[in-house]
């Protein structure tokens, strides 16, 4: 398998969803705009997608796919096949459970991640209704991602890769066509995930019965191999997923901050997603089942290698994402979201968000790359220490910052937070020898740190004032924001042609 290959597979697939997610974020902006309705969406969609992150793609991911790994590897189809049936059956039991819980709780639940809501009985009441609508989306995003996960093993990457797309359509129909059958018309997002789950869900199903992995409901609670992922999962949970626990005690803060600042810190994520998504997602995707595969077969060389391109990419792909988000903030604010209800207050604020963000960008990137070095070999005791000591800085970052900078120093303690995570990661693994770098990082670093200084002054250069972004029209923002992407992408990548730089420097084998 070439892992090049995949990753293109993967990030194309990832790139058409971020495409379709800011189409319905600019929807969201234009039709909702930045205030009570979409405060209250926020916190309700934030809470099952935090589950999401925390047990689907998170902490289940990262402790099922290694043991599945080892399965399909050493045991064969067969004891695979009954590894899938009694890990899909307990996940679903479980997951009924919380989600029931979850929605009769969902005022607790409001009043702990949103407490400053109480203050204004609408916006409360509003995102308690929403939150019970939403909360069956972590049964049905869990189920996904364990068939993603089966899949990823397999080496089928594209369908899980697809599969928000359909979340994001979801979110565009019900905007576009169903908003004014519901009262609130913001009620019609909160449907729109749960509808979308239905759809991931779906899509999934006929891949596994390809492959001959269509889970059936068989419990058995003595399973070895289902204990195996319990115990890994429990710490993992933790572990994995600390900047999703950093974001929700943002929420908290932003809460008692000015209405708008859940809305403008959301928007800012998302843009600062689009990266994270389209490199460390697809990037940890395709790395974890060859590092497992490579470390079952006791292969450290390879290892060390398999993580050396990972890191490689990283820096390569998410350097100049970062420079660029920081660079075109107001132009990416303006041409992504500045229409109807966002008004060039709601811009501003969201600047502030997206700069300080971007500081933090290659910190989370990388996260995602060096975390499956850990958690291949299922050692979690030494991210899970890593993970605590980030968030206690995080959190005194956060109260540091807060209150000069507002919900900007919220976003800019989440940036820093995942750099310490990052560096800590990357100095354990050196320390226990599991990472040797190979040779040629200090002319690799100064042939990138060239390419990015020419394409920051070009980006610079090109977009112009930020103060003309703001009375631009619908189409011409779009077109010039085209422009700086290709413009500056151009003057990147031509840069490191020119330095010596060639794709198939890049291409590297895996294991299937």
């Amino acid at each position: 398998m070439n892992l090049l290959k995949a990753l293109a597979a993967v990030g194309s697939m990832t790139l058409m969803s971020r495409i379709l997610g800011f189409v319905r974020d600019t929807l969201i902006a234009r039709i909702f705009g930045a205030g009570i309705y979409t405060d209250a969406f926020f916190v309700a969609f934030k809470i099952p997608n935090l589950l999401r992150r925390l047990f689907a793609e998170g902490a289940f991911s990262q402790a099922f796919v290694p043991v599945l790994a080892e399965y399909k590897n050493q045991r064969g189809h067969d004891a695979t096949k009954v590894l899938v049936d009694h890990v899909a059956t307990l996940l679903f039991l479980a997951l009924i459970v919380v989600t029931i819980l979850g929605i009769l709780a969902a005022p607790a639940v409001v009043y702990l991640s949103a407490p400053g809501f109480r203050a204004e009985p609408d916006k409360f009441a509003l995102t308690i209704n929403m939150l019970r609508i939403t909360f069956p989306y972590i049964l049905l995003i869990s189920l996904v991602s364990l068939a993603g996960g089966v899949l990823n093993t397999y080496s089928r990457f594209s369908v899980p890769a697809f599969s928000p797309v359909l979340l994001n359509l979801s979110f565009i129909i019900g905007a576009l066509f169903l908003a004014p059958y519901f009262d609130p018309p913001a009620m019609v997002l909160a449907w729109a995930v749960l509808m979308g789950g239905v759809l991931q869900l779906a899509l999934q199903l006929p891949f596994l019965a390809k492959i001959g992995l269509l889970p059936k409901f068989s419990l058995n609670t003595q399973d070895e191999g289902v204990w195996r992922i319990l115990k890994l999962m429990g710490p993992a949970v933790f572990g994995v997923s600390i900047a999703q626990l950093s974001l929700l005690i943002n929420t908290i803060f932003a809460s008692f901050l000015a209405t708008g600042s859940v809305s403008w810190l959301y928007y800012a994520d998302r843009l600062m997603e689009f990266p994270t998504g389209l490199l460390g997602v697809a990037l940890g995707t395709i790395l974890l089942p060859s590092l497992a595969k490579t470390y079952a077969d006791k292969s450290d060389g390879e290892y060390s290698s398999l993580l050396d391109w990972g890191l490689r990419l990283t820096f390569m792909l998410a350097l100049p994402a970062a420079v660029a988000l920081a660079v075109l903030a107001v132009p990416l604010v303006c041409g992504l979201f500045h229409y109807g209800q966002f008004s060039v207050h709601d811009v501003w604020m969201t600047r502030q968000a997206l700069m300080a963000y971007s500081l933090g960008l290659l910190g989370l990137i990388l996260v995602k790359v060096l975390a499956p070095g850990f958690y291949a070999r299922q050692n979690i005791k030494t991210p899970v220490k890593i993970a605590i000591f980030t968030l206690f800085a995080t959190q005194l970052m956060n109260l540091a910052f807060v209150w000069q900078l507002q919900h900007a120093g919220l976003a800019l303690s989440i940036g820093l937070g995942a750099c310490i995570n990052a560096g800590l990661l990357y100095y354990h693994l050196r320390k226990a020898d599991i990472y040797q770098p190979q040779p040629g990082w200090l002319l690799f670093m100064f042939k990138l740190a060239l390419a990015v200084g020419a394409m920051a002054l070009v980006l610079w250069l090109v977009a112009g004032s930020n103060d003309l972004w703001l009375h631009y029209g619908a189409r011409e923002k779009l077109l010039r924001l085209s422009l700086l992407v290709v413009a500056g992408a151009g003057t990147y990548f031509a840069t490191l042609w020119l330095l010596g730089f060639r794709l198939q420097d890049f291409s590297k084998r895996g294991h299937a």
